[in-house]
């Protein structure tokens, strides 16, 4: 019984979450277009609105991805397979890694293009941190795909 209950409160709060940020990335994509219309009407540069609009699309895409991820691993029963934590992450993880480091090396790359057009070279270590820190968090997720394979499962 108290399994049952686990795996209900499991699949309430998992649906209650994939709720959020379904909302969540409905209301960034309802945003990104509110600020591209704005940037068209009050005549800004080009080049500022679109990086802005790329900016947000990827942040609404890596949040709903989030959402189907919690949809997949926590909101279906899989009584009948259950399967252990570390094959649930290998295949869930590399695709919403895969996002942010997608969404963090844009803002570097944004940054990078607003700083040299503001002529701002002094404050370049901030995108270069932050693409450091993507390609920090991809070698960390290829070890952790290395090290989780199915060879080294078996060999534990």
């Amino acid at each position: 019984m108290k399994k049952s209950s686990a795996q209900l409160t499991k699949m309430v709060f998992a649906k209650t979450l994939t709720v959020i940020f379904f909302g969540l990335t409905a209301v960034i994509i309802f945003s990104l277009f509110v600020n591209v219309a704005e940037g068209i009407i009050n005549q800004e540069g080009i080049t500022t609105v679109l990086l802005g609009s790329i900016n947000t699309g990827v942040i609404a895409l890596a949040v709903f991805e989030l959402a189907l991820v919690v949809k997949k691993e926590y909101a279906s029963p899989n009584d009948d397979e259950e399967k252990d934590a570390v094959s649930s992450l290998r295949e869930t993880l590399p695709r919403f890694i895969g996002m942010v480091c997608v969404a963090l090396s844009l803002e570097g790359l944004i940054m990078v293009i607003k700083y040299s057009q503001l002529e701002l070279a002094g404050n370049l270590y901030y995108p270069v941190a932050i693409i450091a820190s993507t390609a920090l968090l991809l070698t960390a997720l290829g070890l952790f795909i290395y090290l989780t394979g199915k060879g080294a499962i078996k060999e534990l």
